[in-house]
């Protein structure tokens, strides 16, 4: 079995890497510097990066990194991958140095999202200052924070999400724009940490390869300055201030300049999965989370 501590990292393309500089900096209040055979780092805690952005034409998110805990774990995974018939491809030495981990291979599930799996991650040692004053972000062993991939194929994909790389039921909703329809699933996943989840599966199909990456910081204060200084470079709002019903995430969503979206929140739950017991939530938002503003 893999036991996926975390999300390590992720990667998205753009075609102007000033826009998520500016982007990273003046709005999510982070850290940026120069990768490794090209791209940019963005940084949001100790490590040297937790998002990768690369050139590319198409504004898109390309791959998810998951942490694996050891040299042991990553080659138990490799096991359990050949098991299972699932191939793999091993990273080149470019992208296990832009990376910063001591091993990398990637994998593609049945809706066609790219998972990197490594072990080892590099440390400078240098703390993050943010340049807009946000304390902290919180991550640690808990990872960067949550993504919400597409998955159009979903029995398939969530089958893969769970017997491939290891996932948990969390909890479900199920979308009813049409009443009179099949409901549109979306699946709650969590692995080895307290975060409610780490992965979310949405059935439904995504140009930009993402639907959002959430991150977290340690007071509603950060988010309200945040969503201050969206106003400020008039990014756009994807979704108003609101707080989730399964989570208890207190956030609002804005665009990044790789197309998908980014949750800025406040006060996720930490689970105790012994005690959990999965369940369906039938609404997504406690209260406010207007998401019509990002289709004006």
């Amino acid at each position: 079995m893999i036991e996926i501590r975390g999300l390590s990292y992720f990667v998205a393309q753009c075609a102007d890497l000033s826009q998520w500089q500016r982007y990273a900096v003046d709005v999510l209040g982070m850290q940026v510097s120069p990768a490794p055979a090209g791209g940019l780092y963005v940084k949001m805690d100790e490590r040297p990066f937790r998002m990768l952005i690369v050139e590319g034409s198409e504004p898109r998110y390309l791959a998810s990194g998951w942490e694996l805990a050891s040299q042991a774990a990553f080659e138990t995974a490799l096991a359990h991958l050949d098991a299972c018939g699932v191939e793999w491809q091993a990273g080149s030495a470019a992208q296990i140095e832009q990376r910063g981990v001591q091993a990398l291979v990637s994998l593609t599930d049945p809706s066609g999202n790219r998972h990197e799996l490594s072990w080892g991650h590099r440390s400078d040692c240098q703390p993050f200052t943010s340049p807009q004053g946000v304390p902290r972000f919180i991550t640690g062993d808990m990872g960067l924070g949550h993504t919400v991939l597409p998955a159009p194929q979903f029995d398939a994909t969530l089958a893969f999400a769970k017997d491939v790389l290891g996932f948990e039921l969390s909890d479900i909703f199920n979308f009813r724009p049409d009443p009179s329809a099949a409901p549109i699933r979306i699946h709650f996943l969590h692995c080895r940490n307290a975060r409610h989840h780490s992965l979310a599966l949405a059935e439904y199909p995504v140009p930009s390869g993402c639907v959002h990456v959430m991150v977290e910081v340690d007071s509603m204060t950060e988010v309200g300055r945040a969503h201050d200084r969206l106003l400020a470079h008039d990014v756009r709002l994807s979704a108003t201030l609101g707080q989730h019903l399964n989570d208890r995430m207190t956030s609002f969503y804005m665009k990044t300049p790789s197309a998908f979206d980014l949750e800025y929140g406040h006060g996720g739950l930490q689970v105790d999965w012994a005690e959990h017991s999965a369940f369906e939530f039938t609404r997504v938002s406690i209260w406010g989370h207007d998401f019509s503003v990002g289709q004006q």
